[in-house]
């Protein structure tokens, strides 16, 4: 009886018990040797030096926020050129925005960013080497490194919406009259190519930085550009402008006696709904290239850059107001909201650097230049819908130039000249204008450019893309102008 409940007992044993019973047998197994505390110690400092810290996290978040208000620029653009555009091709720049930015992100990843920044991609002993004027790092986005000061993804992310910027300002000078298929192949050419080479030059550190004497520290004068009044906005406005000038204007724009006649916008609304988007948008665009955030320092340079910018556009409206209101007789929205755009491209380059007064300054001289350029084009009988030019062209050159003209930081330091920025503006404006007239040049003579006469008077929506922007349209068989 005993004998049979001490085997019940058994049965019933908790299996840990037999995981005791085993182990000698597991002992038997060469068991690996316990960490030292030095050990210990060195691989919690591998983990410490993997983790680069909340600073390194808050940079890199305010970063990517700034590309994303970049980024929705796009949607500034759109609306602008659809509202100083007629209805009829209101799906036609809806479409180039969109392929802007899609087509030129992919090119953009995998060669527009090797182009713009190879030494990225480079050891140091390869960078010492490279030409200052054209290089190629490598397809894709370059390798983490342990002291990076931004991940590669990001720093790729706020590079490549800026890319975007650039294409997208050149779809207002053309709009009407551009066969589709043309516009992407300018738009892949211009991400993919033109802008990331003269990117290069000032950006990723080629020619236009190596002006002075080398140090220990690099070259001791460089061209000034803060976040790309010459790099993108003159790059879009003079490859706008090269095809304004190749296509020529719109039906109906000039007579035959070459008297202008203004073909308005269908809807101002989007228009100023444009110009608000872009003008939020430029917080990224500015303040973002402060590129750390950090430091009490940096924080201040930040908001400093913001203030900057507020003052530029706000004086570019009110002097656009005053001057257009003195020549046309009464006060013109479409030039006033043209103003604030000149003021936001005019402070770009040199936000960083000029005092709250001055940049009201350069903002005023930027609303002047937009309406005085506008006329301009007109009477050269250039036609340019949305001003792209003046705006992004004209102003892009006051920026920069503007550094070696007034009193400034990058002066007083004596990190430029009037000489640097003069030689830095007009080779990133004239290497847009050159290239891409040569583009646009090829695909005219090819018969790849322009629409028919019955094509462009139809409108871009039916014969490029077969559908309208507006349901009326459909119903009623009609085109709203």
């Amino acid at each position: 009886m005993l004998l049979a409940l001490l085997g019940l007992c058994l049965s019933w044993a908790p299996s840990s018990w037999a995981q005791e019973e085993s182990a000698p047998a597991e002992a038997a197994a060469p068991a690996e040797e316990a960490e030292t505390p030095a050990e210990v110690a060195a691989e919690e400092e591998v983990v410490e030096e993997a983790d680069l810290g909340v600073g390194y996290a808050f940079d890199n978040i305010v970063l990517f926020v700034c590309a994303v208000l970049v980024l929705f620029m796009q949607a500034g653009f759109a609306m602008v050129e659809v509202g100083l555009n007629a209805a009829k091709n209101t799906v036609n720049i809806l479409y180039k925005n969109v392929m802007d930015l899609s087509v030129g992100a992919l090119l953009f990843f995998l060669i527009g960013f090797g182009l713009m920044y190879p030494t990225s991609y480079m050891t140091p002993e390869q960078a010492e080497t490279v030409s200052g004027y054209f290089a190629f790092g490598g397809s894709g986005i370059y390798e983490s490194a342990p002291d990076r000061t931004f991940s590669p993804q990001v720093d790729w992310l706020f590079q490549a919406v800026f890319a975007a910027t650039a294409a997208t300002i050149v779809s207002g000078a053309v709009a009407g009259r551009m066969k589709f298929t043309a516009y992407l192949v300018y738009s892949a050419i211009l991400t993919g190519l033109i802008y990331p080479i003269s990117g290069y030059w000032k950006w990723g550190g080629g020619w236009l930085m190596q002006f002075g004497e080398l140090t220990a520290d690099g070259w001791s004068m460089g061209f000034q550009d803060f976040a790309g009044s010459a790099v993108v906005h003159a790059v879009g406005g003079f490859a706008g402008l090269a095809g304004a000038l190749i296509l020529g204007p719109r039906l109906g724009r000039f007579t035959a006696e070459g008297k202008s006649v203004p073909l308005p916008g269908h809807n101002v609304a989007f228009a100023a709904l444009g110009v608000f988007i872009l003008w939020v948008g430029w917080y990224g665009f500015n303040p973002g290239s402060q590129l750390a955030f950090q430091s009490s320092a940096d924080t201040d340079a930040t908001v400093m850059i913001a203030v900057n910018t507020t003052l530029a556009a706000a004086a570019g409206v009110v002097a656009a107001t005053l001057i257009s209101w003195g020549i046309f007789g009464k006060p013109d929205l479409t030039m006033s909201l043209n103003g604030a755009l000149g003021g936001l491209v005019g402070i770009t380059a040199c936000c960083d650097c000029f005092t709250n007064t001055w940049s009201i300054v350069i903002g005023a001289v930027a609303g002047v230049l937009v309406v005085l350029g506008v006329v301009m084009l007109d009477k050269l009988k250039i036609d340019d819908p949305v001003g792209a030019w003046p705006v992004h062209g004209l102003c892009g050159i006051w920026g920069c130039m503007a550094i070696g003209i007034l009193p400034n930081a990058h002066l007083e330091s004596g990190a430029t000249s009037f000489g640097i920025q003069l030689i830095g503006t007009a080779s990133i404006c004239v290497w847009a204008f050159v290239t891409m007239g040569i583009v646009f040049g090829v695909l005219k003579m090819i018969g790849m450019l322009r629409v028919t006469p019955e094509e462009e008077t139809a409108g871009l929506d039916i014969s490029e893309h077969g559908m309208h922007a507006y349901p009326s349209d459909a119903i009623t068989g009609g085109q709203v102008a």
